[in-house]
């Protein structure tokens, strides 16, 4: 992540090589955690994508993405975890196979309430000790066990 700070726009969406910044909200309701299915990966994720021009901070993006994907306005409570994952290509965009530079953030909230937005097809409250058997991934995994010894 480090080394990405020096390529020519790290946080451009259109950088590929080898990838861009991204942030993303692991949000809590007591032992729950938010999860959305992903319109185009297909998979129980947290919410997050891409920094806009308009985003102050990365903690702003990881806020806005809440907000775009599952209705939810919340403030973070920090950081929690950083990934580096592969997106695979997508050829009706012309976008190469790339890696996103993940910044995750934690949220907690009250009102459990949550709307699907752009980007994801569905949302839904999770117990953290239940997610892994849901259709995610290793990563969202590894950042669970690490919130559950905070």
């Amino acid at each position: 992540m480090l080394a990405l700070l020096n390529t020519p726009a790290p946080l451009y969406r259109g950088q590929f090589t080898p990838g861009h910044f991204t942030a993303s909200a692991f949000v809590l309701h007591g032992n729950n955690v938010l999860l959305i299915w992903h319109a185009k990966l297909l998979r129980w994720l947290q919410p997050g994508g891409h920094v806009d021009e308009t985003d102050a901070t990365l903690a702003d993006t990881a806020a806005r993405e809440l907000r775009e994907e599952a209705g939810i306005v919340a403030e973070t409570e920090g950081l929690l975890d950083l990934d580096v994952h592969p997106i695979p290509a997508n050829p009706k965009k012309a976008e190469p196979a790339h890696e996103h530079f993940d910044v995750r953030f934690v949220f907690r909230v009250d009102d459990p309430s949550a709307v699907a937005g752009d980007d994801a097809l569905d949302v839904k409250w999770v117990p953290i000790r239940d997610v892994s058997l849901e259709e995610t991934d290793e990563s969202v995994m590894r950042a669970l066990r690490k919130l559950q010894t905070m």
